[in-house]
């Protein structure tokens, strides 16, 4: 015993010792931690944050004086006989024995105003009054803001510039429902607040229920520009938010001692966090789950993927609220049925709507009280000459005339091409005046798109700017869709002619908003597409009414009749999309889950789907347990899964096989999982290392395979351009030099190559070109593409190359795969100088942003969670306040997250007293 005595006071010394020499430095995060908190901090830390938690400063300084006079030797003793002065209650080693090493430390305390330490300690009281308050009572709207501290409501006030509730959000936070934590589903139209109640909710989750929070958001940018706009909640009210967005995200998740998490997710993300959280037995921890646009699950083989990960929340958690929000929905019985949810909704909207349908000459107003819905409101006396009738026979110019440029306006177009059209259509015939309105602010723009292209411009917004006009859709590169974005919100641009996908994007709300025609590309309007895009119409708080005008030919007004007085179309499952796929994906991750292993169970499970719930209608020559059956047969001839008796139950029992495994692991599509296997397999006969360009192929995303033809000329000129190791790829791929050179001189090619190899070889060059750090403008003048098409071929890839990461993880043949493909997949993601990359891992900073930040000298995430907003703004152009606070508070969320150091030193130490008690 004397040895073991001595042998952990020795480890003790060595650990205190060495702290006190070699001091981690981490910045301070957060201003107010409990002290449930120390356990991530490392001892150097330690003392300063827990010194702020005293009453005064005096004490404060006593305490340190005593804590630095405790003897090295004592600190057995002291771990074992130490007291919080706190709670007065005995701690466990563990805390024991990091306070000790911290006073050790000699951490100094600063100094910290009376006023502060008392703002803090109610505010603490407050969230331990609100916590006890929902452990021992179904009810959580008694504390000061909705059972929340009344901090929460003055960041909300600081953040959002929210001073008060509507009344149907107070309404809705105080419903049985919620007081229950009963399920869910909530109908507004657009511009409601719905998702300020939904904030609410999670905070309430995260706070005083203390279990994490999955936020399912559509898109990317919608799932970052969240991220942001939590992060400075995250940062005061001490969680932590982590992004789960095309590369990004932790499967399974760190599993946190203290802090709890708010997973931001798209739906593809979210599904895979849901699994990792079953696999590894912890999806009890997932308090709630909120999803936004619940009408997704209509939407082809995302809403499958979204109706997966529900259906397995509401089949393993028995504890997990989901709840979920719309502004269209109308089978709203069929979707209770499934989440088994409550439902509120309610008309309310902040600004009024005044809907219009322009026919020709005349504007009718509609009015769905009315059985005919157009009523005649004015006709229209705009004078233009035969020539501008001509150019502009909607008379859209004289529409945006009447509100721009004091006012927002948006003009909706059904091809990319035709808004490029239609803004250099209003330039044209727009007077100098306009130049004129916040000139240098334009100018300013101009000049940022010019340095995001490295000195390139596009010709149609150099043209358009001065006029505060341009267009958004998806051909533009992240970063200009960025500042187009932010000068549209800040009123520097007054006009933008857009897409139908803006509608369901970020927030960008006008005064007028004009639809160009009931279209999208060749397909008529759905009517959830066209409520989304008149719900634009009407800034809360800054116009008492918006305007939405749609413009329509005479062999469109039955149709458009119907549109604008139906109600929205019902939400369909689509698990039975393309031949039944996301079925069949279902099943074979409830296998590999474990959780159905025999025919019955994998049918019992099936029955908490929505398409069990729609089976009749949606199904009607087969049965549930008909679709059920041929889905597994269908599984079972592709080798993802197999059967074997079980002699405990004597019943049939069913298992994965490796690449049944590695297909729902890796979220790959079964379309191409056996395509994949054989590629990968066939990659490693002859690796090429030299550069990227071989393991770029593999990660190439087949389903943009179709979406390429290419330039013969281009081709073998690239491949002209590489190192003759590099030209072995495109041989061993089954792209031989001679193919490339007959279909450039226009020969007959004897023995044709794979198409599907041919164009997915050739999307590898482009890729290839971004990763040498070409700009895509480079690469989209040098293979003669658009750039929004090479933007999302790389940000489909990276996306692609995680999932191929874990499929490869799985299979024990592709283990040199592994470690190579975590460095494919980091380049793909942020495809910048390596010193760009830690300032990319931020919320909403793109290449451009990086490179203002970094030549500022904000080289590290530590420099900019120190960062001073004032600073930053005069240092950095265009770049708001709001922006900056932005960008501060998600690097300090970003170091929140990092692994503390000295949990495995002092776990060794644990364990070690415990042998040392026995």
């Amino acid at each position: 015993m004397d040895y073991l005595e001595e042998k952990c006071k020795q480890e003790a010394t060595n650990t205190a010792l060495e702290h006190q020499f070699v001091t981690p430095t981490i910045p301070s995060i957060s201003k107010h931690l409990a002290e449930d908190d120390f356990e991530d901090f490392p001892c150097s830390q330690l003392f300063y944050e827990e010194a702020k938690q005293d009453s005064g400063t005096a004490t404060n300084h006593n305490r340190t004086n005593d804590l630095c006079n405790i003897e090295v030797g004592d600190v057995c003793t002291s771990m074992v006989s130490h007291k919080y002065p706190k709670d007065e209650k005995r701690k466990s080693l563990r805390d024991s024995l990091k306070y000790t090493l911290a006073g050790n430390a000699k951490a100094h305390t600063p100094q910290i105003s009376r006023t502060m330490q008392i703002k803090e300690t109610i505010i603490m009281e407050e969230l331990d009054v609100a916590q006890k308050t929902v452990e021992t009572s179904s009810e959580i709207d008694l504390g000061p803001f909705y059972g929340l501290p009344s901090k929460v409501a003055d960041l909300i006030e600081q953040y959002k510039g929210i001073k008060n509730l509507y009344d149907w959000q107070h309404t809705c936070l105080t419903l049985e429902s919620l007081r229950q934590r009963k399920n869910l589903i909530y109908s507004l139209p657009t511009s409601g607040g719905k998702t300020l109640v939904a904030e609410i909710v999670i905070l309430q989750e995260l706070l005083c229920r203390k279990r994490d929070v999955l936020m399912i958001l559509p898109y990317v940018a919608i799932v970052q520009e969240k991220v942001r706009g939590l992060s400075a909640f995250g940062v005061e009210l001490e969680f932590l938010i982590e992004e789960y967005a095309g590369s990004k995200g932790r499967f399974p998740p760190i599993k946190r001692r203290t802090k709890k998490s708010l997973y931001i997710a798209t739906i593809e993300k979210g599904h895979s966090l849901v699994n990792s959280l079953i696999e590894t037995e912890r999806i009890s921890d997932l308090g709630l789950v909120v999803v936004d646009e619940l009408h997704m699950l209509s939407e082809g083989s995302r809403g499958a993927v979204l109706e997966m990960a529900l259906s397995k929340v509401l089949y393993t958690s028995e504890t997990t609220q989901i709840i979920g929000m719309s502004a269209t929905l109308n089978n709203v019985n069929e979707l209770q049925q499934f989440l088994k949810a409550d439902y509120y909704t309610d008309n309310f909207r902040p600004v009024e709507l005044k809907e219009y349908v322009k026919l020709r000459d005349s504007i009718y107003e509609v009015d769905n009280k009315e059985e005919n819905n157009f009523t005649l409101s004015r006709v229209l006396n705009y004078k233009y000459s035969s020539n501008m009738l001509r150019m502009d026979p909607d008379h859209i110019i004289a529409l945006v005339t009447e509100v721009i440029p004091n006012h927002s306006c948006l003009v909706f177009c059904p091809t990319k091409k035709n808004c490029e059209n239609v803004a250099e259509m209003i330039c044209k015939y727009l007077n100098k005046a306009y130049l004129g309105h916040r000139e240098a602010e334009k100018k300013q723009l101009i000049e940022d798109l010019r340095n995001t292209g490295n000195g390139t411009i596009c010709s149609v917004l150099k043209r358009t700017v001065p006029f505060g006009i341009a267009y958004h859709h998806s051909g533009l590169t992240s970063d200009e869709r960025k500042l187009v974005e932010e000068a549209y919100s800040s009123g520097v641009l007054c006009l933008l002619t857009c897409t139908s996908t803006l509608a369901a994007g970020v927030n960008l709300p006008a005064r007028r908003v004009i639809l160009r025609a009931p279209y999208v590309a060749k397909d008529f309007l759905k009517r959830a597409q066209y409520k989304q895009m008149v719900g634009r119409a009407g800034r809360a708080g800054i116009d008492s009414a918006g305007e939405s005008i749609l413009i329509i030919q005479e062999k469109d007004k039955e149709m458009v009749r119907e549109l604008v007085s139906k109600p929205p179309e019902n939400c369909y499952s689509n698990l039975m999309h393309d031949c039944g796929k996301g079925f069949q994906s279902l099943l074979l991750s409830l296998i590999g889950l474990k959780i159905a292993k025999t025919a019955e169970e994998i049918y019992q499970f099936a029955c908490y789907t929505l398409f069990s719930v729609q089976q009749k209608h949606l199904s009607k020559e087969k049965s549930l347990w008909d679709i059920t059956k041929e889905s597994m047969e269908y599984l079972t001839s592709k080798g993802l899964v197999y059967t074997k008796h079980c002699p405990e139950t004597q019943q049939l029992i069913f298992e994965v096989s490796r690449l049944g495994q590695a297909t729902y692991k890796g979220s790959i599509d079964l379309s191409y999982c056996d395509m994949l296997y054989n590629d990968l397999r066939k990659g490693l006969e002859g690796l090429v290392l030299q550069s990227y360009l071989h393991l770029l192929y593999h990660v190439t995303p087949y389903d943009m395979v179709t979406q390429c033809s290419p330039d013969w000329m281009i081709y073998f000129r690239q491949f002209n351009l590489l190192d003759p190791v590099d030209q072995k790829v495109a041989g061993n791929v089954g792209v031989p030099e001679s193919f490339l050179a007959r279909k450039v001189s226009g020969q007959s090619v004897k023995k044709s190559a794979e198409e599907r190899v041919v164009n997915r070889l050739y999307l590898s060059f482009i890729l290839h070109a971004l990763v040498k750090e070409l700009d895509i403008w480079t690469v989209s003048s040098k293979f003669n593409m658009p750039r929004g098409f090479i933007q999302n071929l790389l940000g489909s890839s990276a996306s692609f190359c995680s999932c191929v990461l874990h499929f490869c993880e799985e299979l024990d043949e592709f283990w040199a795969y592994k470690a190579l493909l975590l460095d494919v997949t980091k380049k793909l993601s942020y495809c910048v100088k390596s010193e760009l990359i830690p300032l990319m891992e931020v919320a909403g900073v793109l290449e451009a942003r990086a490179k203002q930040l970094y030549n500022a000298g904000y080289t590290t995430l530590a420099h900019l969670a120190n960062a001073d907003p004032q600073m930053m703004v005069k240092t950095i152009e265009h770049l708001s306040k709001r922006q900056a606070n932005q960008i501060i508070c998600s690097a300090k969320m970003l170091l929140t997250e990092k692994p503390k150091p000295l949990q495995e030193e002092v776990e060794e130490l644990f364990a070690f007293h415990l042998i040392y008690q026995l």
